[in-house]
């Protein structure tokens, strides 16, 4: 079964990319390194994988490291909620280090677990698609691109999309491993090509029957945007400046 993955850095500066991550998930993966222990970015990881209300795998990396302690990181994790299978938890907990490629197999057995256990991950791709801009940016050759997640229906080359306030007809595709693809279904990330300009990281996307349909849903939310901004612009008037 494919699964996809998506990548959030650990760093603290990236707060909004996590939480991005954990909505757009089925399943949260909390990499917690096993001679660090938790850090402050785990913390945060965890807040938004919980928040989000995803089930959680933790992958304890780094376990080739002479002072590697995967104890340790299951009882800190205790305190948070994250209470492992063989101390009587309902958390999967895979000790793996990426360096040496150790337990990369269980760790993919963990999550295909968890997620038959407690999720129905089914959706149909005979519609048209829906689904969420995880980045994009604007590029010298290409224009606007987005990186997209489809989480329904099926994405093709010349379907008219909206994202966000963005528009346009998909004019191209092409998949993680850079290779052009005309079609994408569900749960597949594909990079976009087509849009009148750059969409937000999180928007949602959508497949309309034609171009003006797709230009006046994103022009509305343009305009929906546009009035919230100037509302909340808007110095409040007291008594005061009357006197």
């Amino acid at each position: 079964r494919a699964i996809t993955f998506i990548d959030t850095p650990g760093h603290e500066a990236f707060t909004a990319m996590r939480a991005r991550g954990a909505n757009v998930t089925d399943i949260a993966i909390l990499v917690v390194a096993a001679d660090d222990g938790i850090m402050p970015q785990t913390i945060e990881a965890l807040n938004h994988a919980q928040a989000a209300n995803v089930p959680i795998v933790v992958a304890v990396n780094k376990i080739d490291k002479p002072d590697a302690n995967p104890a340790k990181v299951r009882s800190q994790l205790t305190e948070y909620g994250l209470v492992a299978e063989e101390f009587g938890g309902d958390t999967m907990f895979v000790d793996v280090s990426a360096r040496e490629g150790l337990h990369i197999q269980e760790l993919i057995e963990a999550v295909l677990l968890t997620a038959d256990a407690g999720l129905d991950l089914r959706a149909n791709p005979d519609k048209d698609a829906r689904g969420v801009a995880i980045e994009a940016k604007l590029d010298r050759g290409r224009g606007a691109v987005a990186t997209v997640l489809i989480q329904s229906g099926t994405l093709h080359v010349g379907d008219a999309i909206v994202a966000g306030t963005a528009y346009g007809r998909v004019r191209a595709m092409v998949d993680e491993n850079g290779v052009t693809v005309t079609e994408a279904g569900p749960s597949r990330p594909v990079q976009v090509q087509g849009l009148s300009s750059v969409p937000g990281a999180g928007d949602t996307f959508l497949v309309t029957d034609e171009d003006r349909t797709a230009r006046q849903i994103a022009e509305k939310r343009e305009a929906v945007e546009r009035n919230a901004m100037l509302a909340k612009s808007r110095t409040r008037i007291s008594l005061e400046d009357f006197t």
